[in-house]
């Protein structure tokens, strides 16, 4: 069962929703899809960084840590 998107405001810096809106245009893709797919490489990119500098987490690494893994589960993240 596909969950329904969530909506939100993001502001863009101008240069950069100047380039989104043309690179979704060349892909025929929508500006969510691009942004969507940024996040959760943007997201998978975190737990590779914290899996090859180790060390202890803070409570805020670990909800954060535990967000992503749900992601994965929900198929959200792949890896």
């Amino acid at each position: 069962m596909r969950k329904k998107n969530k909506r939100t405001t993001i502001n863009f810096d101008p240069e950069l929703h100047r380039h989104l809106r043309l690179k979704a245009s060349l892909t025929s893709r929508s500006m969510s899809e691009l942004v969507n797919n940024a996040v959760r490489v943007s997201l998978a990119g975190k737990q590779e960084d914290d899996e090859v500098l180790g060390g202890q987490k803070s409570d805020a690494q670990k909800s954060f840590d535990e967000m992503v893994e749900q992601l994965k589960r929900d198929g959200f993240i792949l890896d």
